[in-house]
């Protein structure tokens, strides 16, 4: 897939090598924008990810849904976690439908991210009158800087 030349400037990386996942984001961002603008706020967050499957789908976005990550603390398996949605085995994307976005959906997301391994994570709501979207980096890859919105 080539990268699309135009994409918003909270798309970048630091490290343009990354352009394949940055039109990833840009696409997935595209299509959770169609969900919210077709459904609007107030519904569960598991509507907004049937709506979304069905609309990545459509768009040959190949995704797992609820692909469990092993958790291990000094060697020793201590949990698991299952993010909403990996996309392309390349993206960790977190569904949330709340009013607003706390700092502690971020630390969950950027913690479920680490554990991952992947480098990148879209963390989404749909619950505000406009769409939130923030997009963060694994900063054990990305130690400089975690976060770009």
């Amino acid at each position: 897939m080539k990268p699309k030349q135009d994409l918003h400037p909270q798309m970048q990386t630091q490290d343009q090598g990354k352009e394949v996942s940055d039109a990833l984001t840009y696409e997935v961002i595209g299509s959770a924008q169609k969900v919210h603008r077709t459904l609007g706020p107030g519904f569960t967050e598991s509507t907004y990810q049937a709506a979304l499957e069905k609309e990545l789908t459509i768009r040959k976005i190949p995704f797992e849904a609820q692909r469990e990550f092993k958790v291990f603390y000094e060697g020793e398996l201590c949990g698991a976690y299952r993010p909403d949605l990996v996309l392309d085995n390349r993206i960790v994307l977190e569904l949330k439908a709340v009013s607003v976005l706390a700092k502690e959906h971020r630390c969950q997301t950027l913690s479920y991210l680490r554990a991952s391994t992947l480098s990148i994570a879209l963390l989404i709501n749909f619950g505000s009158p406009s769409l939130e979207v923030r997009r963060l980096l694994n900063n054990k890859l990305n130690p400089k800087n975690p976060e770009i919105h």
